[in-house]
This record gives C-alpha cells, structure tokens and sequence, in this order.
C-alpha cells in the first residue's frame, strides 16, 4: 500500500522522472514544475511505496477563495496503475479543493483514454465539453467538471 504526502521541492527529480515517461517529455518543463511545487495557490501530492519510491503524484490549483478549481497534473507509475493510487490521489485533491471553498472542480484527460475518464465518473465528474486537438498528435480533450465538491470526498 502506498501513502500520500504533499509534494516539496526535494520529489521534483522523481516527479518529472514520472511525468516524462508517462507523458510527452516536453509537456511540463522542470522550472514549471518546480513553480507548481512552490506556489501558494496549487496542492501537489505524492504516493510513496513502502520503500520510499514515489509511483503517482498529482495537483490541483486551488487558490483560497476562489470558487474554481482546476486539476493539473495526475501520474501513476504504469506498474501500480489499477491499485487505488490515482482514486486516492484525486480524492486527497478534491477535499484540499473544497477546504478551500471550491464549488467546482474542473480537469482535461485526453479523450484516448477511457480508464482515467470512467475514474472520474466514478468520483463524480461529468463531462461539460471538448478541446478540439488539446494535445499532441491532434487528440482531443475532454472537459470534465465536478460540482460540489464537499459532498464528494467520500464517494466510491
């Protein structure tokens, strides 16, 4: 079993190890990951296996008031996908987004990629729209979005 902890400065060397081989290597930059690690107004978790190895991290930009919330980012390592880690991960996200007076949660997930989409059903978002060629190689984006978050923390 893996456990979550907020992301510091000192994980971004195995954050971006994860983010380049689970997506395009130029998709997030080091200095922008870095600025995501360090702002006031975002939350980036990490799951850490028994040996310390980080297998998943995601955020979420949050700032404290806003009634919107947006995840960014989500990854888990290819071989602990399916166990648990990114349904924690996005659920630990959507409480830190309701603690802060998010009304909604928003995020992106390219629309080859029905597994993480039905994940997010099953915590509760819905689809609101399509990025036409959102991502590389012309795929499209699927918008999904999650009303009320307090009543979601707890959902299955």
């Amino acid at each position: 079993m893996s456990a979550l902890r907020r992301a510091t400065a000192d994980d971004l060397d195995a954050i971006m190890l994860l983010e380049t081989v689970t997506f395009a290597p130029d998709d997030w930059s080091r200095d922008s990951m870095r600025a995501e690690l360090e702002s006031e107004h975002t939350r980036y978790l990490v799951a850490e296996a028994e040996d310390g190895a980080i297998i998943g991290y995601a955020g979420v930009l949050a700032p404290s008031g806003s009634t919107d919330a947006d995840i960014q980012t989500i990854a888990v390592a290819a071989e602990q996908r399916r166990a648990g880690i990114g349904r924690a991960l996005m659920r630990a996200l959507i409480a830190h987004a309701a603690s802060v007076g998010a009304r909604a949660v928003f995020l992106e997930v390219r629309a080859d990629n029905p597994s993480a989409q039905e994940l997010y059903r099953t915590l509760g978002f819905s689809e609101i729209g399509v990025r036409p060629r959102y991502y590389r190689g012309g795929i499209d984006a699927v918008v999904m979005k999650l009303d009320h978050p307090e009543n979601r923390t707890g959902a299955a």
